[in-house]
This record gives C-alpha cells, sequence and structure tokens, in this order.
C-alpha cells in the first residue's frame, strides 16, 4: 500500500490517482494523516479492501511530507561502511544515534531556506513505526514498521561541528526544512526485498550517492531493538537509518549545496523528491552573540 499527504489529506495510492481516505471511510477515518499511526492495525485492514484505482489524479505540487507531525525523529549516522571510511572514522559497535527535531520536517518538493555556511546532503531511506516499541526482540523487528518513506537529513556541518565535543549534531541537522520526507509512505510487503532498497542522490545533474539498503550496518530491526532498549518508540515516530557514502564535506574539493541547485533524491519504489534552495540573509547562528 502507497500513502500520500496531499494538502493535509490522507490518501491512498495507485499509480499516478489516489482515493481520499475520509470520504471513502465515510468518517471512519480522518483525513488527517498523522492520526492514522495511533489506529494503524486497524486501517490497514479497513484499507486492503478499498479499490484506490478509482481515485481522482494525484496533484504533485500538493503532496507533502507523509508523517508531517512525528513525535520523536531518530538519525542513525556513520551505518554504511563506506560512509565510516570517507568519515575517517572506525566501524561502530552500536548504532550511533542522535536526533533531528520535528520542527524541521519537510515536504517531497518543498523549498528550503539555505542558512548559509556548509548545507550536506545525506540520502536516507526513513522508517516509520506504526506499533509502540519497548524492548523488542530482532526478530520481531520489522513487525513494529508500518512503513518506510524517503528522506534527506540535510546537515549544516560547520554549526554541526563546531567547538569541542560534544558538538552540535542535533542543531546542525535541524535547521527548518532539514529533514525533508516523502514522497510517499510504503508498506514494507510492496517492496521485492525490504531489506534491500536502491537510494541516491544526484545534485544539480550529477550522481553523489548511489548504494543499497543491504549494506546497513545496523539493518532495520536491529535499530527498533536497540531504540526500543532505551525508551518506547511510538506510532508515527520515525528512524532516518543512515546514509552511504558521497556526501559533498569529504569530497575534494568539497561540494556542499548552493542556492543555485536542485537536489534530487531517489528510493526504489519509494520515488522521487526534488528541492531546490532560498538564501534567508540571515545572522547565521555561529554568528549570533
Amino acid at each position: 500500500m502507497r500513502l500520500a499527504n496531499q494538502s493535509g489529506r490522507l490518501k491512498i495510492v495507485a499509480g499516478d490517482v489516489a482515493v481520499d481516505v475520509e470520504d471513502a471511510s465515510g468518517g471512519q477515518f480522518r483525513a488527517e494523516p498523522q492520526q492514522i499511526f495511533d489506529r494503524w492495525d486497524e486501517f490497514i485492514a479497513w484499507a486492503s479492501s478499498v479499490d484506490a484505482t478509482v481515485g481522482a489524479p494525484i496533484i504533485e505540487s500538493e503532496l507533502r511530507a507523509p508523517v508531517p507531525r512525528p513525535g520523536q525523529i531518530f538519525a542513525v549516522g556513520v551505518n554504511y561502511a563506506d560512509h565510516v571510511e570517507e568519515s575517517g572514522l572506525a566501524l561502530p559497535d552500536a548504532p550511533f544515534v542522535f536526533t533531528k527535531f520535528p520542527a524541521s520536517i519537510a515536504g517531497p518538493y518543498d523549498t528550503i531556506e539555505h542558512p548559509g555556511g556548509s548545507v550536506d546532503f545525506e540520502v536516507e531511506l526513513v522508517a516509520v513505526i506504526g506499533k509502540q516499541a519497548r524492548h523488542v526482540p530482532v526478530a520481531q523487528g520489522w513487525d513494529h514498521v508500518a512503513g518506510l518513506t524517503l528522506g534527506q537529513d540535510l546537515s549544516e556541518r560547520d554549526l554541526q561541528l563546531s567547538g569541542p565535543a560534544p558538538q552540535q549534531y542535533n542543531l546542525g541537522k535541524s535547521f527548518a526544512g532539514f529533514a525533508p520526507i516523502g514522497p510517499v509512505l510504503v508498506t514494507p510487503d510492496e517492496f521485492d526485498d525490504r531489506d534491500d532498497i536502491e537510494i541516491s542522490t544526484i545534485l544539480s545533474g550529477a550522481q553523489m550517492q548511489k548504494s543499497r539498503t543491504r549494506h546497513l550496518i545496523f539493518p532495520i530491526p536491529v535499530l527498533v531493538s536497540y531504540l526500543s532498549s532505551i525508551l518506547p518508540l511510538r506510532p508515527g515516530d520515525l528512524i532516518f537509518t543512515g546514509t552511504p557514502a558521497g556526501i559533498g564535506f569529504t569530497r575534494e574539493p568539497k561540494r556542499l549545496i548552493g542556492t543555485d541547485d536542485e537536489l534530487v533524491s531517489r528510493a526504489e519504489t519509494i520515488g522521487e523528491m526534488r528541492h531546490r534552495f532560498a538564501s534567508t540573509n540571515r545572522t547565521h547562528p555561529r554568528e549570533v552573540q
């Protein structure tokens, strides 16, 4: 099943058409996309009988983040061996976890404010929690995932890496718009292999990143198990699972995002996001006294 947020209304997607959930369910389920995760099993049981091919055409420009207001956003660093190598780090013995604040969520085709500094790209597969998870065994990790979407863990490296340790990972990755996701949410059964999905980044026509999620050091079930051993994962929470090699900051010379660039992100079966960046002409946070 493929789900979209079109202008704030939840849709079931089939090809280039979609059915409005509130209308089709006679009000059994509301249109607001975030609320569906608290009734995920009930919703899936109902939606399995819906013929989405009789819906209205999707309007791409109206697509918003399929999970607009996640309660928690977890992000996993250095989770591909080639990215560990390009970063000059050692292979982690446990997931390296930071957060992106929920106010950084953006849609799949939004124009994003460029705050100045060294803005970098990190394409990632994003897991969406559909069932509360607490002390979940690895073997049951997928049982708590509602679906998968595509994300960019956008990062302003100057703030992220400023000062002595501990550095500003969370803030450097949480500027407004720095967690774009979409274009749709896809349930795991839609993939030929949910553990082997191609993801890629193209920056102004040049291939920057391309890999497959089979190369994750800590796959999704391990991440669900690990995080749930520390705190509850709740319906609608997001896990950014990590990025492969090819980021702009470690290139020689560096290739960072400017206001003239178009960032295209792709994930097999999920689709494509496209983003432009606009200058704000505001004071960079590192210059605020």
